[in-house]
């Protein structure tokens, strides 16, 4: 039987501890967050096709099709940014009018690409702005690192969700061989910051990047995050990996 005390401490509250070398301490993360989302919003898609070769979208699709979306189901895509994957949502739900997306962000919602019908609310992970039990799927993409508070971010995942809908958060996770941890870290702190340089419209959009690696290389660690979607009360939690880089965190709400 698992002591209390220790289940306690695999508990997450703020995902990683405060980046100083960004923000000050954990009272200024969110607003320091926004701001940087405001900021590079417009840069956002453009950086992303490159980091991710063109084939983000194809990814994106397959894994929420993994974790269990099917065509008429109602989704709430949390942190949808500039609609990356609610884009592959709705074309697998088969109709834009069944997905909502909420963002911190007003700069992300206002560059947005969706087709019509995609609802759009400003809003945290921490307080959803929906009834209980109003979704069949909630997904999440790249966002986890971002959130204040993964214990209330859960929660209210679980409350938002119908009996039986599933969750699926996509995350990069720093790799756990040494050699392969490098080389992406070079790749995210060099590499993308160049190429952002090299693309981006607005000065800030370098910086987001860097600001990008060191959230994953700080992030707490897979077991630690399926463990606290296990205490909000998801049954069913995994994780699928690909590459050895990209986390799908899947679970279900028990019927």
């Amino acid at each position: 039987m698992t002591d209390p005390a220790s289940r306690a401490d695999d508990i997450v509250h703020a995902p990683h501890p405060p980046l100083t070398a960004y923000y000050q301490n954990e009272a200024q993360r969110r607003s320091w967050v926004r701001r940087m989302f405001d900021d590079t919003a417009a840069d956002y898609d453009r950086t992303e096709g490159l980091i991710g070769f063109g084939a983000g979208s194809w990814y994106r699709h397959e894994a929420l099709v993994r974790a269990g979306l099917q065509r008429d189901m109602r989704v709430l895509d949390v942190g949808i940014g500039t609609g990356l994957v609610a884009r592959r949502a709705a074309e697998i739900v088969g109709n834009p009018a069944l997905v909502t997306g909420i963002d911190p962000s007003p700069g992300m919602l206002g560059s947005a690409r969706l087709p019509a019908g995609v609802q759009l609310i400003e809003g945290s992970a921490e307080a959803i702005p929906f009834p209980d039990a109003s979704f069949d799927f909630l997904s999440m993409g790249y966002a986890l690192r971002h959130i204040s508070d993964l214990t209330v971010a859960f929660r209210e995942f679980f409350r938002v969700l119908k009996p039986g809908g599933r969750l699926c958060v996509l995350e990069i996770t720093c790799p756990e061989n040494r050699m392969l941890a490098l080389l992406l870290k070079g790749y995210m702190r060099r590499v993308v910051p160049a190429l952002a340089r090299l693309t981006s419209k607005k000065t800030d959009t370098p910086l987001m990047w860097s600001y990008y690696w060191d959230t994953i290389a700080a992030c707490a660690p897979p077991p630690r995050v399926m463990r606290t979607l296990e205490d909000a009360g998801f049954t069913e939690v995994n994780r699928h990996l690909e590459l050895k880089i990209f986390s799908e965190y899947r679970a279900r709400k028990a019927p």
